[in-house]
């Protein structure tokens, strides 16, 4: 019986858990199916470029056909509607918006007036702008962008750059000045293919493909209906040109010479033009395309990519190896040595920084002091046997002297100036380090994924909130370690010292943005939904970290006492000082991640028509990034501690957050070598976010490095004897 009720029990949790993976909804792994002559809904989003960091919506562009407000088959509401945004697309600067285009499953369309857009001369200026920079268009059609397909040079795949050109620009060969033409006729092809399982059975449809082919065709020779009367033929293109009122006045004045007088546009003198506005539709179906890898050809070149990026990973694996073996001889064989044989000698370290070696008195020939290692479950955990003890009152005691990292067992867990900005930004480490780890998880299970728009930044806001318990925990223990009494306002510090430098940052940088009129400014509600965020939600999980890590769990023990006068620490070699030594540090962890950071920045800032989705290369990249920073550390502080210098808190910190330095300048290099960006915003823009991410960066590797040479110093001081 009990087993039956059980059996029921499971049917019931399993029928339940079935219900809700119906509700549960990803964006682009619900398949959306279409009947034949169903009403498809387009999408307008913005216009960006790969030369300046500004987006621009779409419909706010003063030469594109407006919204009519009207109602389509296919769509709830009226053209020009704003569609409902998660924060991350607010936050990458999407402006979603319902369109006048209409598209019908399997009705092809040889083309379709849209409207006359009467221009001024501002309107012109700016679309000459635009078009000057290569802004491109983002559309959307069942959740994916509409792309420009281009073909390999073999002519053996295609592949797809999300987007297509405002326009294009070329010379006169008369006069050889710059002319600019905008793309007024367009012409969408979806890829369909039949739908996967019953509904396809049924006749419907899925899309798999959606292209946007451009055409620039002049205001003449138009039919009745304002469809050019040959689309497919070569038309003069529309040119964003409108002679000046002042050139007749030049031309006779200047008639007999050779002087061609400059063109004075006059933006108020009432001068237009119209600009045609037309559109075809084909549908065409795609049999070698399957609906779960639709996104595949956005992603450009996978063999030869994957194939940098494995050598990417060898040259990270082949440095962590050598560090890795490194690391092993200074354990196993130096400290280890030197504790076992202190051990041997039956050593103990006085507070004068001399050993006092304890030998059995000779009796007849050669005798040897017994010992016996005491049993341990850590590595290094080895002692002097109680027997040994014993028999001291009987040896002749000699004292020699100790030397290198055994002489600062009294001073090398001296309390650090500045603890108390020490311990919280070691919380906001921890806090990155869960937000980033997260990330990762869930970017690589395919979760976080390209047709999931915004989603990436969204989690990782999520998680950045959430985080903060572990930003108070790992805070206010350090701190309380350190000897802090006041955890309150530790606390304080933790919540407000990292996301207050990112509201700054981001509030300034918005003011500039906000005066482009760009979307990539975040509205003033979204300002004050992240502020609420901030304090009326990870305030207070930071302060119940912190409480329990304060007032709940005990301090970390140390397995020494600090002597009551500091050492006197001696004069260090020039690269053992404080900035040589961090630099020196991290160049290794930079070379580790150097090339996964290219794909990086190209996905970023230099194509940001394509997508980054190697992230499971990525995820391996991250693990021997942090397992090279714990190495460095360890090498670095043991080389500090040879040398007699005790301070090494901030000193692990920097030196694991060293590798951001580099990052940065390698930052600068790929400003001035690969991109072309222009202007003082855009430039701006670069800078402020790329110091934002190496900070961010920084703080992770840092909190990582910190938090290993505390375990390493604890471990080695902890295997000794000291009076």
């Amino acid at each position: 019986m009990r087993a039956y009720i059980r059996l029921r029990l499971a049917h019931l949790l399993l029928l339940i858990s079935l219900s809700f993976a119906e509700c549960f909804y990803i964006p682009g792994w619900s398949i959306r199916s279409y009947q034949d002559d169903e009403a498809i809904p387009l999408f307008v989003n913005k216009v960006y470029s790969d030369n300046t960091q500004l987006q621009y919506a779409y419909y706010d562009l003063p030469f594109v056909c407006p919204a009519t407000g009207q109602f389509h088959a296919g769509s709830a509401f009226t053209s020009g509607h704003s569609i409902s945004l998660n924060l991350g697309e607010v936050l990458r600067g999407d402006r979603i918006v319902t369109s006048d285009y209409e598209l019908n499953m399997g009705r092809d369309t040889e083309c379709k007036f849209l409207c006359y857009r009467q221009v001024d001369r501002l309107a012109i200026r700016r679309a000459q702008e635009l078009v000057s920079k290569g802004y491109v268009a983002e559309w959307i059609v069942d959740n994916l962008p509409g792309a420009t397909k281009f073909v390999t040079s073999d002519n053996q795949h295609k592949y797809y750059a999300a987007g297509f050109k405002m326009g294009y620009k070329d010379y006169s060969p008369r006069t050889g000045k710059a002319r600019y033409f905008i793309n007024n006729h367009l012409t969408i092809v979806i890829r369909w293919r039949r739908a996967p399982g019953s509904k396809g059975e049924r006749g419907e449809k899925v899309v798999v493909g959606f292209e946007v082919y451009t055409k620039s065709v002049g205001p003449n020779h138009r039919n009745s209906n304002g469809c050019p009367a040959d689309l497919h033929g070569h038309n003069d293109g529309m040119e964003l040109y409108l002679a000046p009122n002042s050139t007749g006045v030049y031309a006779n004045r200047y008639a007999q010479s050779s002087y061609q007088p400059p063109e004075e546009d006059n933006p108020e003198d009432g001068g237009s033009m119209q600009i045609p506005y037309t559109y075809s539709v084909y549908f065409r179906e795609e049999k070698s395309i399957e609906w779960s890898n639709r996104w595949d050809l956005y992603f450009v070149n996978q063999t030869q990519s994957s194939r940098i990026h494995w050598l990417a990973i060898l040259n990270s694996l082949t440095i962590a190896a050598g560090l890795t073996a490194f690391v092993a001889v200074i354990l196993t064989r130096t400290i280890r040595g030197e504790i076992k044989n202190l051990s041997k000698e039956g050593g103990t370290i006085l507070e004068d920084g001399k050993v006092k070696l304890r030998r059995k008195k000779p009796t007849s020939g050669t005798s040897t002091p017994k010992f016996r290692e005491k049993s341990s479950d850590g590595l290094l955990d080895q002692g002097i046997d109680a027997d040994n003890e014993a028999d001291v009152s009987s040896d002749e005691e000699s004292i020699e002297e100790v030397t290198g990292w055994k002489l600062l067992h009294g001073d090398v867990f001296r309390t650090p100036a500045y603890g108390g900005l020490l311990a919280p930004l070691i919380g906001s480490g921890m806090q990155l380090l869960f937000m980033a780890t997260g990330l990762l998880f869930l970017s690589c299970l395919g979760i976080l994924n390209p047709s999931f728009r915004g989603g990436f930044v969204s989690v990782g806001v999520g998680l950045f909130i959430f985080a903060g318990v572990f930003s108070g925990y790992f805070s206010g223990r350090v701190y309380k370690t350190f000897g802090g009494q006041n955890w309150r306002k530790n606390t304080l510090m933790t919540a407000l010292l990292f996301p207050g430098l990112l509201f700054v940052l981001v509030f300034v940088l918005n003011l500039f943005v906000w005066a482009q009129a760009s979307s990539t400014a975040l509205p003033f509600f979204t300002l004050v939904g992240l502020v609420t965020l901030w304090l009326f939600i990870q305030v207070p999980l930071v302060y119940a970290g912190s409480w329990y890590g304060f007032v709940r769990s005990s301090p970390w023990e140390h397995p020494t006492k600090t002597n009551v006068i500091p050492r006197q620490i001696p004069q260090q070699a020039w690269h053992a000082k404080g900035v040589q030594v961090i630099l020196i540090s991290g160049l290794i962890p930079f070379f580790v991640v150097f090339i996964e950071l290219l794909f990086v920045f190209k996905s970023l800032w230099l194509d940001k028509s394509g997508y980054y989705y190697v992230f499971g290369f990525l995820a391996v990249v991250s693990v021997i990034l942090i397992l090279t920073v714990m190495e460095v550390t360890i090498v670095t502080t043991y080389y500090l501690l040879c040398s007699e210098n005790y301070n090494w808190w901030w000193q692990s910190f920097f030196i694991g957050g060293g590798s951001a330095v580099w990052v940065f300048l390698c930052c600068i290099w790929y400003y001035f070598t690969k991109l072309h960006i222009e202007g003082f915003i855009s430039s701006l823009l670069f800078f402020s976010y790329s110091f934002l991410a190496c900070v961010v960066y920084g703080l992770l590797t840092g909190t990582v490095g910190f938090l290993t040479a505390y375990a390493f110093v604890r471990r080695i001081y902890g295997a000794i004897k000291a009076d």
